[in-house]
Order: C-alpha cells, then sequence, then structure tokens
C-alpha cells in the first residue's frame, strides 16, 4: 500500500498547477501526480495554434511546468497510468497495474473529453477528435497526406482549427449548425462579421448545416448534412464541445449533471477532495449563479488556489472573472465575463474594417461581458480591469 499526503489525479495544467499550490505552502508533504497522458502536464490550448502550424515542433516548449520541476519539487509523476477506482470513504485509489495510493486529500483534474455527434461513422479513420497531444500530431500527419479538410464545429476549437488548417495553405471547410460562427459568445451581427472574415480568408462556408453522419468503409469519404448535401472529404475535424470526465466519480457525491460540485474554495462536500478545471462546478461570487468554466486560465487560477487551500495553510476563495481568449489568422480576440445571458443591448466601439474593436455585453442595466479584438494594451490585465466593473449588480456608466 503507497500512502500518500496529496494525490492529483489527471495530468492537464489543472493538475499541474495544484501540485505547484501545494508546494508553494507546504514542502515536505508526499505528492502524487498521475496522469493517462505519457506526456508530463503541457499547454494544451496551443494545440489548435501554433503547434499544428510548426513544421517542427518542440515538444519540450510545450510542457507547463518543465519535467524536471517535479523531480525538482520532490512531487511523484505517474504519466501512462489511468486510475480505475476511487474510494471516498477508505480515501484509496487504485490504479490500472493493481497498485493501490492511501491518501489523506485529493485533487480531481481530470479535464473533458470531446464530444462525440450521435451520428453514424465518428469511429472511422481520419476522423479526428483534437483534444491530446497525440491527437494534434495525428492531424499534422494526415493534413499533409490529405488536399482538403472539413472542420465540423463553430465554437472556439473549431475557428482555431479551421484558421490555422487554412493558414497551413489546405483547402478548407467549415460546417456549423448556426447562421455564423462563435454564436455562444458573440450578437449576430458580429458573429455575421466573423463568419465573412473566414470565407475572406478562404474558408469555404456551410453555415446551418447539421450533420448527419460520415461515411465510409474504414476511413473517411463523404460527409453526409441533414439537408441531403454530400461533402467529399478524407480528412474531419470534429470540434463539438466537450463533456467533464467524470466515470471515475461517477453516482457518487462528487458528479453533479453539471460537473462536480465545489463551493467557493473549490472544496467537494466529501472534506478533503476537491474538484479544479472542466471539471469544478463552482459558485461566481463575482457574476452570479453557478457555472463551468473550460478554459485554460481557468484551470491554471483554480489549481493554484486548490492546491494551497489542501495544505491547510490557506483559506482562499476562488474569484475570477471569467476569461478565455483566441486567435484566428491575424484576428486576437479576449473575452471578458458572463456570456451565458440573454444580451439585450450590444455597444460596439471600432470598426470591424480595422480588425480593432471593444464590444460591451449588456443584460438590461447591468453590464455582462466584454469582448476586445486586436487590443494588445489590455490584454494581459483583462480580469483585473474589468472585475469592479463586471459585478452581478454593475449598471450602466454614467
Amino acid at each position: 500500500m503507497i500512502q500518500r499526503d496529496y494525490l492529483i489525479i489527471g495530468g492537464g495544467i489543472g493538475g499541474a498547477s495544484a501540485c505547484e499550490g501545494i508546494r508553494r505552502h507546504d514542502k515536505r508533504g508526499t505528492v502524487t501526480l498521475v496522469a493517462a497522458e505519457v506526456f508530463p502536464p503541457y499547454k494544451r490550448w496551443i494545440l489548435s495554434k501554433s503547434f499544428l502550424r510548426e513544421k517542427d515542433p518542440q515538444l519540450k516548449k510545450l510542457q507547463e511546468p518543465n519535467e524536471s520541476w517535479y523531480e525538482a519539487h520532490k512531487i511523484e509523476t505517474r504519466f501512462g497510468t489511468v486510475v480505475t477506482q476511487f474510494n471516498i470513504d477508505r480515501r484509496l485509489a487504485v490504479l490500472a497495474n493493481g497498485e493501490s495510493i492511501e491518501f489523506n486529500k485529493a485533487c480531481l483534474a481530470m479535464g473533458s473529453r470531446p464530444v462525440r455527434p450521435p451520428v453514424a461513422g465518428t469511429n472511422l479513420g481520419n476522423v479526428i477528435y483534437l483534444r491530446t497531444l497525440r491527437d494534434a500530431l495525428a492531424l499534422k500527419e494526415m493534413a499533409s497526406l490529405e488536399k482538403g479538410v472539413m472542420v465540423v464545429g463553430g465554437g472556439l476549437l473549431a475557428c482555431e482549427a479551421a484558421a490555422s488548417l487554412r493558414m497551413m495553405k489546405l483547402k478548407v471547410g467549415l460546417m456549423h449548425r448556426d447562421s455564423y460562427l462563435l454564436d455562444r459568445y458573440l450578437d449576430p451581427e458580429i458573429g455575421a462579421w466573423l463568419t465573412d472574415y473566414f470565407a475572406r480568408h478562404g474558408v469555404s462556408m456551410s453555415m446551418s448545416e447539421s450533420l448527419n453522419g460520415f461515411e465510409g468503409k474504414t476511413v473517411l469519404r463523404n460527409i453526409q448534412t441533414k439537408s441531403g448535401n454530400r461533402f467529399p472529404v478524407g480528412l474531419a475535424v470534429v470540434a463539438c464541445g466537450a463533456e467533464p470526465n467524470l466515470e471515475l466519480v461517477r453516482n457518487t457525491p462528487l458528479a453533479g449533471p453539471h460537473g462536480s460540485p465545489v463551493t467557493e474554495y473549490l472544496e467537494t462536500e466529501e472534506k478533503g477532495i476537491y474538484a479544479v478545471g472542466d471539471l469544478a462546478f463552482y459558485p461566481d461570487r463575482i457574476m452570479g449563479g453557478v457555472r463551468r468554466q473550460t478554459h485554460w486560465e481557468n484551470a491554471r487560477s483554480q489549481g493554484l488556489i486548490a492546491g494551497a487551500n489542501m495544505t491547510g495553510k490557506k483559506r482562499i476563495r476562488y474569484e475570477q472573472v471569467p476569461y478565455f481568449w483566441t486567435e484566428m489568422f491575424d484576428l486576437h480576440m479576449d473575452f471578458v465575463g458572463d456570456f451565458s445571458v440573454l444580451t439585450t443591448r450590444v455597444d460596439l466601439h471600432g470598426t470591424y474594417g480595422k480588425k480593432k474593436f471593444v464590444v460591451r455585453y449588456y443584460q438590461g442595466e447591468k453590464l455582462r461581458g466584454f469582448c476586445f479584438a486586436n487590443n494588445h494594451r489590455v490584454r494581459w490585465n483583462l480580469p483585473r480591469r474589468s472585475c469592479a466593473r463586471l459585478s452581478a449588480n454593475s449598471r450602466l456608466p454614467a
């Protein structure tokens, strides 16, 4: 029986940051990080951006932190290892190789997995779900052999992948069931402009098209839509959302319909067990309500806070304005605030033509979110600057 003070399950940035948070306040406690991927924690957000476009990417540059950091801070790592059982009462985790780890405190950081559309052919060869480093490497190799690729989806990952593939001089199509891109975040006018922006960069847009299935015997040959259209492509990137990896704790209080419920300190109702990143369904003390964020910045911040709280030497609330960013071609967009609410007024400053503007989104009199396009001056302190204005009780500025 292996005994540890802290057990971290998950090798994404949330798990890595939890280790860092622990070591900032507890230099001696025993820590084990267990991760299903064989690679050390890396910058997953870069896979759909520069990594995909680089001819000879350096894998070590992706690491966050680098592998030697764990050894220097006396953190045991078990990469390429799966936790098969997690016993809450006994504080026990069983690994796929049969070993058991008895822990005092644990952090769940298993992240999320791509949603697979409920259609035929989702397991065909050359149908890629871009989530891991292995997926990105496979996509790079396949893209060098195929003349065209279809990206299915209209969210952040779909847009980033489509832009990167087009910048690689591939023939790229993009299929989305809505009438404009990033419809979860943008209003129709700006969404229509962004959709046209992709078209002007040579992406073949198939909007308001719903996927009906992938066709082929073993490898993709066609993509069929519910309207009856058929696209002859040999490579597809499917980016239709992600869902939290909660199978390990399914049917326990650690798994809910929207993620793993946690307190403002990122602790579950089981004392000593925390959840971060794509799993954590947390109370938003700034914007109000309860939410789950699936972005790198969120996982990084939560991991640091959960790790500190696990030591018992700190008691830190998670209070951060929701924030994420994306880049597509020569367009960088930052999003700050709550984009899950119905917008009643949009205030645009700047021009689409110059690709530099700021958009404020209101619900009634409440300012709920910002969208910044190519505004480099404010990029690195957006959450801090916007926190005071983006509260649940914020009112229209005078």
